[in-house]
């Protein structure tokens, strides 16, 4: 008899212990779900669509890209930020195959230091002969990529600015 008396205040003791674990369970996933509220109504409501207007989707989005493949501005291909010229061509043929176009703006060099890249590119990089294509390539590198003459800024123009006097009240 004894045993049955100790035994009730610990069985309501694991009672009201799982009781309050799932209080704190319950509050936990309260605390979760408010946070993310907005974002399961989002996803929830989002629009669904058939298989024609997915795939009239992608063809317009084709079409874009296509569009704007080739596209020059200001005399600059877009897609690769280089000059655009007649034999830009051969470049985008036979130089952009292998490597970005970053690496050829941020180089600099004159015809020979060209032709000392593409001899080393072939000799350690296995590029192929360019035939025909070399001396077009080599032109529009030295016409565009050779080196500048960069220096300071000119000299401001003193008598074309416009002074003023700065009130402080």
């Amino acid at each position: 008899m004894e045993n049955n008396r100790n035994k009730a205040p610990i069985d309501n003791l694991s009672l009201l212990i799982k009781l309050i674990n799932i209080i704190v369970f319950l509050s936990v996933c309260v605390f979760i779900y408010l946070p993310m509220q907005p974002y399961i109504n989002a996803y929830l409501k989002r629009p669904t669509y058939s298989k024609e207007e997915l795939d009239s989707f992608t063809k317009k989005r084709m079409v874009f890209q296509e569009d704007d493949w080739d596209r020059v501005e200001h005399g600059i291909h877009v897609r690769t930020g280089m000059i655009y010229d007649a034999n830009f061509k051969y470049i985008e043929a036979k130089c952009l195959s292998c490597h970005s176009a970053k690496l050829i703006t941020q180089n600099r060099a004159d015809r020979n230091g060209w032709q000392q890249m593409i001899k080393w590119m072939r000799e350690t990089q296995g590029l192929q002969d360019l035939g025909e294509a070399e001396p077009f390539i080599l032109d529009y590198l030295t016409e565009h990529y050779a080196p500048k003459e960069l220096g300071r800024r000119p000299n401001l123009d003193i008598e074309n600015i416009e002074w003023y006097v700065l009130e402080l009240d």
